[in-house]
């Protein structure tokens, strides 16, 4: 199994170089730079303009710029923030522990609700309780993440005062775990809103398949406790297609991050990328994106490698998945 990850990493490689030179060159494209606000700047002199753009490098052809940040890259630098002056390695470090609990917290709490609705709804499919959960899981996909936080907080912090707008804790005040549990409580609930919503609908489904099959009528023939039936023999084996969703919706937790970090002033990496992003400061976006490119390929490994785990039928050596 380690032989086999370490193969999938290793032809990960060209892939990753592919999406750093797709990148690169579209940032590059877009309109504006990194100096565009000081150019545009009567005040500020040609000569100090001009050495603005050496010192960031912006002075030398594309592939000669793509090439110091690759090679910079490989020795584990990822470069200096051009506006912030630091190094982004230290920027997305001090950054990612908020980013993890975040979404962390909305990963998980996103399962303990649509697993047992999920299994719910297939056990009871088209009763009231299955009908009223996939209305609402329906309406869940169909709204946009940031306008359910906006909404979210004119309902609970604006009108009722019950918890904080934003930020991980009150202004001027002691840490408090009770205060910074209130604070995450709105942008928590905002990012795994729509997961329960997608998880339920998938779980419904992956179950629905599973409790008609001949394993589950035998297993209960035996004897077995109906619970013990659908826990160990049902919900293992539905959750085999669900695995290859978790896995591929890893990086997209960090992507769903730029926005509510934004809407509830979190600072995260997602808010530390959309600043970036306005301002043009190229070796954060790049930074970034290299590290949600890497996490797309780490979930597809991971998702194989579940499958071994969840299924005896399936085995994994150096040359790939087996069943």
């Amino acid at each position: 199994m380690a032989l086999y990850a370490l193969r999938r990493l290793l032809n990960a490689i060209p892939i990753l170089i592919g999406i750093t030179i797709i990148s690169f060159a579209i940032i590059h494209m877009a309109p504006g730079s990194p100096i565009s606000a000081f150019i545009e700047d009567p005040t500020i002199k040609a000569v100090d303009k001009e050495n603005m753009i050496k010192a960031y490098g912006l002075d030398k052809p594309l592939y000669e710029q793509y090439w110091d940040w690759v090679s910079g890259m490989a020795q584990g630098d990822l470069g200096t923030s051009f506006l912030k002056s630091e190094p982004v390695t230290k920027l997305i470090k001090d950054r990612l522990p908020t980013t993890l609990l975040l979404t962390v917290s909305s990963f998980v709490l996103a399962l303990i609700i649509a697993i047992p609705l999920g299994i719910a709804c297939a056990l009871r499919a088209h009763s009231r309780l299955d009908q009223i959960v996939t209305a609402i899981s329906n309406v869940g996909i169909s709204i946009p993440g940031f306008w359910l936080g906006l909404v979210l907080m004119m309902l609970f912090a604006v009108k009722l005062g019950w918890l904080p707008s934003g930020g991980l804790q009150t202004i001027n005040a002691p840490f408090s775990l009770i205060d910074r549990i209130k604070h995450l409580i709105l942008p928590i609930g905002t990012m795994a809103a729509a997961e329960v919503a997608i998880w339920t609908r998938y779980i419904r489904s992956s179950m629905l398949e599973v409790i008609h099959q001949d394993y589950m009528r035998t297993a209960k023939a035996k004897g077995l406790r109906g619970g013990r039936v659908i826990t160990v023999h049902g919900l293992r084996n539905a959750l085999m297609p669900i695995v290859t969703l978790l896995g591929l919706m890893l990086p997209s937790f960090f992507g769903g991050a730029v926005i509510i970090e934004s809407i509830f002033s979190i600072p995260g990496i997602g808010r530390l990328f959309l600043e970036a992003a306005f301002q043009r400061d190229y070796p954060i976006i790049f930074a970034i994106t290299t590290v949600g490119a890497f996490l797309t390929v780490l979930g597809s490994i991971l998702a194989d490698i579940s499958y071994a785990a969840l299924d005896p039928r399936v085995s994994i050596d150096g040359k790939g998945v087996k069943v």
